[in-house]
């Protein structure tokens, strides 16, 4: 972003009706309990086309919902443009990252993909965020708890970036 003192950062899944939009939500509750939601301008997005324009899928809405969060966005797609809205863009697992990596179109764009597993404070070791999607419970659950630990790690990175901008 072009605002000293802003960041803006996109999650990516496959179809972003489960992981991303999660993410996106996560972040911004976050954020906000640090006080730093202002600081930040938060969405997801799709690999492919499936479901832009839907709501995330029933299943994480509900478990999300549990845990306090409304996931509320609706699906969209990614595309090279993205490199220019986005300061971070982080991705959930390996072939987001190979998707997303494939569209970068300098090296400046390839240092704004994130791993969220690179993030993971209780969970170092895992490599992804693994697709809950044709999954059950227990699967929308381990997503939703990797994600949380992933956003916090997050946010201590986010942290330190915005105080290096002051």
């Amino acid at each position: 972003m072009k605002e000293r003192n802003h960041l803006s950062i996109l999650f990516i899944c496959l179809g972003n009706i489960c992981r991303s939009p999660a993410a996106e939500a996560v972040m911004r509750k976050v954020a906000d309990d640090s006080h730093l939601g202002r600081c930040l301008h938060i969405e997801s997005a799709a690999i492919g086309p499936w479901h832009v324009g839907d709501l995330p899928d029933k299943r994480m809405r509900r478990h999300a919902a549990a845990r306090g969060y409304t996931l509320d966005s609706r699906a969209q797609q990614f595309n090279a443009s993205y490199f220019q809205r986005f300061d971070i863009i982080v991705v959930m697992d390996e072939e987001n990252y190979q998707a997303v990596n494939r569209q970068a179109r300098s090296d400046d764009d390839r240092t704004k993909i994130w791993r969220m597993a690179d993030y993971f404070i209780n969970y170092k070791g895992r490599s992804s965020v693994p697709d809950p999607y044709y999954g059950g419970d227990s699967d929308f659950e381990l997503a939703l708890d990797l994600i949380e630990d992933g956003c916090q790690g997050l946010l201590c990175e986010i942290r330190s970036i915005l105080t290096r901008k002051t």
